[in-house]
């Protein structure tokens, strides 16, 4: 028998057992798909940490440290105490003067003497000395009541290779000298040629006594510059002069008139010393210290009656003041004390009775304290630094803003010899020198020594602003006014966004999606779900585009048509329904469907419609004929805002007590009523419950306005074109077929038996919907509702065309709003590239990234547990 041929049925067997084999090809395909997605999901993860090992490189720099990059230590020779220094944007020249008026011009790497000049003081002798910001404008005062002015400047020019002199003296590796010349080679290969420009310009007779203290302002124009300076003479008299200059642009003549005005006696104990003067670039303040702890503060804003504006004590009992000096912008005075402590004061406008301007000064930042008392301090020309020094020989170098020490140096040289300290014009060094003509010179590289965490994240107190505030302000109208780089800002600002579009989005598409999927007919859905997968087509900056200059002029001139169409929408929906109960059951089932859809469309268009009528009346009656003046709080009280808005909450609460106490009765009075009949109770029923809540909700707005309450000024405030509202509206348009489609498809995927078993039961379609679909499709519903949370965070054209783009934090919907988004995109093509607005741009978009990872893992997290859940049903 085994070795009979096999039988036909036997073959038959065989190649059907062959054709349950799977074919080399196919298993191939398999195979090289399974690749293709595992190398494709792996680039992505690669890609993503690419983007943020990038946007961490870029961030980094902001938070490390500053270096020190070398310092040098060289002796000069002049006949008297040094009094003055000035120093180069380059750290190549420098200027020392001193007591008798020698001015020393020298280079700053190699000590080496360049020029000498002699400024002709007639015999008189140096007891005081100030100078402009610049420090190329200075003011001496002299034992014999004099004030002279000098010029003490550089000037920088380029010299071309081919027109370089002979003769140069070479004085280190990169710089040549002749005749008061340094030559200093470049990257293109010619030569940058500085020189110091010194000279005396004028003197002015103040006092018969000498000057101890004084300080020096220019400004004005060119052709007609202005002089004012604050003196303190032997006797404590504190002068102000104005000296106007005429400059005759043809001659180059100048013709100076001086006026000075006596300020009234500070009124000071005969043991209470003046230890220095500021006066405001502005004229309209001057500020005198003493060794009591106390400043005082006149009022100069009227120079035929100065005034005694303030007396204020700056320092603690039995601690004195020993140095002033103002931050760039001068709304910031910096104070050292004689126990080595240092506080920033600001003049801020309280209202206060107490002085005459109605300002105040107020200790806003209490800095390290140096081991000794502070000596000297200077500014820095173009930040918020200044240097230090104490008598111990500490150099510290202190960024205000930010509120960090940044260099703790220390002198090497004779310490018993008075020092004082500038910080070079571009802040990357310090030039130190002593009376014995001894300089010290540091130089070092700054980051970016204006950000903190706390300046990113914390509030800080700028000058300027009444309190410590959450402030983004990247850049100004001057370069007197401090970056300021706060993330908070921005960060509520796309919260703000997201918030007010999803509260738009997410019941509109989700309503849309239970409706198109268990209410509608197929052949509706099949037009109806393409259709709003169309809107998500359209490009966001065309969305932008008509919120801009469409819906934001058309909300503005139809507020009130658009307030009262969230009622009138709601409404138009639910009359739509009641209608549609009141049909009989015939007709009914013979028009479900498209039909119905079109009572639906029609009704919400003529509730629309008759808002669009009633919106000037509403305006009228609840807003008091001028809503944007109603925002600001001049006319009318809170209560019609009130009543919209706690109109819902009020009927929910209603029903839900109707529900409580007659619904069983209720549900047993219409089970044995015909469809029409009861359809007309029901809205009877709800037409009576909407004017109790009415009722309901008018009481408790008139309540709220009793106790106080106003929702101006916080939720509500003034209304600007560009805000929230529209924002809310169009973003929304944008992220509603997102969240719709995903949302539809999900509750599409619940099996059908779950229906079929659900209504069998005796369940409505709407308790389908709600106790067992829903819950089913919970996991996709709220995947849907994050990947639109997502898009609305992450959104940019719409928030740059339609928010106004101002980084406030307030929640008022008719303000505007800045997001991370949309100032990276405003700000990004003009930072500066490695700048510290360009590194906290990448910050901005590095904290975005994290914000959406964080929101995407907890929204996974969440979307897990309801298919766990789903699961066991």
């Amino acid at each position: 028998m085994s070795d009979m041929a096999p039988t036909t049925s036997e073959r038959g067997m065989a190649a059907k057992r062959r054709r349950m084999t799977t074919r080399s090809s196919v298993v191939l395909g398999e195979k090289l798909a399974g690749g293709i997605i595992t190398v494709g999901g792996l680039m992505v993860i690669v890609a993503v940490l690419g983007i943020m090992v990038f946007l961490f490189r870029v961030v980094a720099p902001l938070m490390t440290g500053s270096e020190l990059d070398g310092n040098v230590r060289h002796q000069l020779d002049l006949p008297g105490a040094v009094v003055w220094v000035n120093s180069d944007e380059f750290q190549t020249l420098g200027v020392l003067v001193d007591t008798t008026g020698t001015a020393l011009t020298f280079h700053v790497p190699s000590g080496t003497e360049v020029a000498r000049t002699e400024l002709d003081f007639n015999g008189a002798q140096v007891t005081s000395v100030a100078g402009t910001l610049e420090r190329d404008r200075v003011a001496f005062g002299f034992d014999d009541g004099t004030v002279r002015f000098s010029t003490v400047g550089f000037s920088s020019t380029a010299t071309a290779r081919s027109r370089m002199p002979t003769g140069l003296t070479r004085i280190d590796a990169r710089d040549q000298m002749l005749d008061g010349f340094v030559y200093t080679r470049v990257g293109t290969g010619d030569y940058r040629t500085n020189s110091s420009v010194i000279e005396l310009t004028s003197v002015e007779q103040v006092s018969d006594q000498p000057i101890i203290a004084i300080d020096y302002r220019v400004g004005g124009t060119v052709e007609r510059p202005t002089i004012a300076f604050a003196t303190v003479d032997a006797s404590g008299q504190v002068r102000v002069s104005q000296s106007r200059v005429q400059i005759n642009m043809m001659t180059g003549q100048e013709t100076v008139s001086t006026t000075t005005t006596d300020l009234p006696p500070l009124g000071i104990g005969a043991d209470e010393t003046i230890t220095g003067i500021m006066m405001s670039g502005t004229g309209d303040r001057a500020i005198v210290a003493t060794d009591a702890g106390f400043i005082y503060r006149y009022d100069l804003r009227n120079m035929d009656a100065p005034s005694m504006a303030e007396r204020r004590r700056v320092a603690d009992q039995g601690v004195g003041v020993t140095s002033l000096s103002f931050l760039t912008a001068e709304d910031a005075l910096v104070v050292g004390m004689d126990d080595g402590g240092i506080a920033v004061w600001f003049r801020l406008q309280t209202g206060t009775s107490a002085t005459t301007d109605g300002r105040e000064m107020v200790r806003a930042r209490v800095h390290a304290p140096m081991p000794a008392a502070v000596t000297d301090l200077s500014e820095s020309q173009r930040s918020k630094e200044f240097v230090a020094t104490d008598a111990a020989g500490n150099v510290w170098v202190y960024h205000s803003t930010s509120d960090q020490v940044l260099f703790r140096l220390e002198r090497s040289g004779d310490l018993t010899a008075d020092a004082r300290a500038m910080l070079f014009p571009r802040a990357d060094g310090v030039l130190l020198v002593n009376d014995t003509a001894e300089f010290e010179a540091w130089q070092y590289t700054q980051k970016h020594p204006e950000v903190t965490l706390k300046v990113l994240f914390g509030k800080i107190w700028y000058e300027g602003y009444g309190q410590p505030a959450y402030i983004w302000q990247s850049t100004a109208g001057t370069d007197l006014s401090e970056p300021k780089y706060s993330l908070v800002p921005l960060i509520f600002g796309t919260f703000k966004a997201a918030f007010y579009a999803m509260i738009f989005a997410v019941p509109i598409a989700l309503m849309a999606a239970i409706y198109t999927s268990e209410f509608v007919d197929k052949r509706v859905r099949g037009t109806v779900k393409p259709m709003m997968e169309m809107m998500e087509s359209l490009p966001t900056v065309v969305l932008g585009f008509i919120a801009a200059l469409v819906l934001a002029p058309l909300v503005e001139e139809w507020i009130g048509a658009v307030l009262l169409g969230f009622f009138a929408l709601p409404m138009g929906l639910m009359i739509g329904a009641f209608a549609w109960q009141t049909l009989p059951a015939q007709t009914a089932l013979k028009y479900d469907g498209f039909p119905k859809f079109v009572l639906m469309g029609l009704s919400i268009l003529i509730t629309a419609w008759v808002a669009a009528q009633l919106g000037a009346s509403l305006e009228r009656v609840l807003f008091y004929g001028d809503f944007k003046q109603w925002t600001t709080g001049r006319i009318g009280t809170g209560t019609p805002f009130m009543f919209l808005i706690l109109l819902p909450l009020s009927y929910f609460v209603t029903a839900w007590g109707f529900r409580k106490q007659f619904g069983h009765h209720y549900r047993d009075l219409i089970a044995g009523m015909d469809r029409s009949r009861a359809g007309m109770v029901d809205a009877g029923r709800w037409l009576a419950l909407l004017l109790v809540a009415m009722v309901l909700s008018i009481l408790v707005a008139l309540g709220l306005t009793a106790i106080g309450y106003d929702p101006r000024g916080s939720l509500i405030d003034s209304y600007q074109q560009r805000n929230a509202l529209v924002v809310g509206f169009i973003m929304a348009f944008a992220v509603i077929p997102n969240i719709y489609t995903l949302a539809e498809d999900a509750l599409n995927a619940v099996p059908g038996h779950l229906r079929s078993a659900s209504l069998a039961c005796g369940a409505t379609p709407w308790q389908t919907a709600r106790w067992v679909v829903l819950p089913t499709a919970a996991s996709g519903v709220f995947s849907a509702v994050m990947m639109g949370m997502g898009r609305a965070v992450g959104e940019t054209m719409i928030v740059v065309m339609a928010a106004g783009n101002t980084p406030i934090m307030e929640w008022n919907i008719f303000s505007g709003l800045r997001t991370l988004s949309a100032n990276i995109a405003i700000e990004l093509p003009e930072a500066v590239k490695d700048g510290t607005n360009y590194r906290v741009l990448f910050l901005a978009a590095l904290t975005l990234f994290i914000m959406t990872f964080i929101i995407n893992t907890g929204a996974e997290l969440i979307r897990q547990r309801f298919r766990k859940r789903a699961f066991n049903l």
